[in-house]
């Protein structure tokens, strides 16, 4: 349960674990009354929509997705949890930021792949940074003397190999004497100096190519013809990155020597190689036609921190686009759990018969999010509940437990705040999985 739902919602998997654990227990107190197990999974099933529908209509705050005060409040409050939340300063206004950049606003649909990611040890997280282009992990080769920063490039993003070619079956060629050994060398140059010629004729100035598999995809005699024309090289590009680039770029690959034409070419304003902590990237800046996309450096001072950084970060993005997708707002701090608790139980008492006790049950399964947090935060946990549940009972909905000054307090005042879509689907996530 917690890994499906990380991996698309981001957030709130511990809460589906601690719910759908509650429900369980309810169901299993229930289950020894002797009620039909048929009627506790109908029973709850119709609690989830009666949650899930009062959520939405009467609880949730609109919000719109050109609001980036209320996308930061969101993303601000998901970090919070996480090792590295004292950079959620840092953290927040990036991920919201790349959201921005690639989301197709008409739709709402959102890929986060179009956010590419790199990770550097060294220094810290306060020196990552969102970069307005296109920032590669790998580095310009500097064989040959070949440049490693170009101005005004022409960038092609090429899928064949400038490498003499290899036969189609395992084979050897037997050379009698230097004369033959000369001509094959002399072939190879040639081979690999029309390929060369063809590549500089199409304006291409920087040249970004393709891991390859089958063969060598350069040579260092291919690499010294490439510095001699000024071109600028940057190997070993994973094949799940071509599509990452081509959208950033505004190129197209190009899978063979005769396709190269100017039209093909992405254009930038600046291609270099930067030094970051122990290694090196190539930052691309200032791209003539940007595709929705957006890249991220993360620094780190060692592994770990890194591996968390990109975690939360990626958690954030996530949160974010729930935001994106079901365009509202509800408080944190278990106060819609308690609100909830307290609307079902209404409920239950216009139900008949064992629907009554099931929802009843359910209602009170919920009060395991405050309960929760208060023992977490070191508080009393039934005096904070109770607290907390005459303050609803009184109107005050949006009140929820905060753990930083170990008070009940207004949620929406504090900005901690969740997108809608994270409650109502832990709450319909953990349902299904009991029923």
């Amino acid at each position: 349960v917690p890994t499906r739902r990380a991996s698309y919602l981001g957030d709130g998997t511990t809460s589906v674990v601690v719910i759908c654990g509650s429900l369980l227990k309810k169901a299993l107190e229930l289950l020894e009354k002797g009620i039909h197990p048929t009627v506790i999974s109908d029973a709850f099933d119709k609690a989830c929509q009666y949650a899930v529908k009062f959520l939405e209509e009467e609880f949730a705050v609109p919000v719109s997705v050109d609001d980036r005060e209320s996308l930061l409040k969101a993303a601000t409050t998901s970090l919070s949890s996480k090792v590295v939340s004292q950079y959620s300063n840092l953290l927040a206004p990036m991920a919201v930021d790349s959201l921005l950049k690639i989301a197709d606003k008409s739709s709402g649909m959102i890929d986060l792949k179009n956010v590419k990611v790199v990770c550097r040890q060294g220094g810290t997280i306060d020196d990552s940074e969102m970069i307005e282009g296109l920032v590669l992990d790998q580095r310009a080769s500097k064989a040959a003397g070949g440049p490693t920063r170009v101005e005004d490039a022409k960038i092609a993003l090429i899928q064949f190999q400038i490498s003499p070619p290899k036969t189609d079956m395992e084979s050897n060629v037997m050379v009698n004497d230097y004369a033959a050994m000369d001509r094959i060398l002399k072939e190879e140059r040639n081979y690999i100096l029309r390929i060369v010629k063809k590549i500089k004729a199409s304006g291409c100035n920087v040249l970004l190519i393709q891991k390859s598999i089958l063969r060598d995809a350069v040579t260092d005699l291919s690499l010294h013809y490439l510095a001699k024309a000024k071109i600028m090289v940057v190997q070993n590009i994973e094949r799940e990155e071509i599509e990452h680039i081509s959208k950033s770029l505004g190129c197209l690959p190009i899978s063979h020597v005769d396709h190269m034409k100017p039209e093909k070419l992405g254009s930038a304003a600046l291609v270099e190689t930067a030094s970051v902590g122990k290694g090196k990237v190539v930052k691309i800046t200032g791209v003539a036609n940007p595709g929705h996309t957006a890249s991220v450096l993360l620094r780190g001072s060692n592994k770990l921190v890194l591996e968390e950084a990109e975690r939360s970060l990626h958690d954030a993005l996530c949160v974010i686009r729930c935001l994106m997708q079901k365009r509202a707002l509800i408080a944190g701090g278990g106060a819609p759990e308690m609100q909830l608790s307290l609307k079902l139980s209404a409920w239950a008492k216009t139900l008949a018969g064992l629907d009554q006790w099931c929802v009843r049950a359910f209602a009170e399964a919920l009060e395991i999010i405050p309960y929760t947090l208060a023992e977490n935060a070191g508080l009393n946990p039934i005096q904070i509940v109770t607290e907390l549940r005459n303050l609803h009972a009184s109107g005050k909905k949006y009140h929820g437990i905060n753990v930083r000054k170990n008070i009940i307090s207004d949620m929406m005042a504090l900005d901690v705040v969740q997108p809608l879509l994270v409650s109502t689907s832990a709450l319909s996530l953990a349902t299904e999985t009991l029923t």
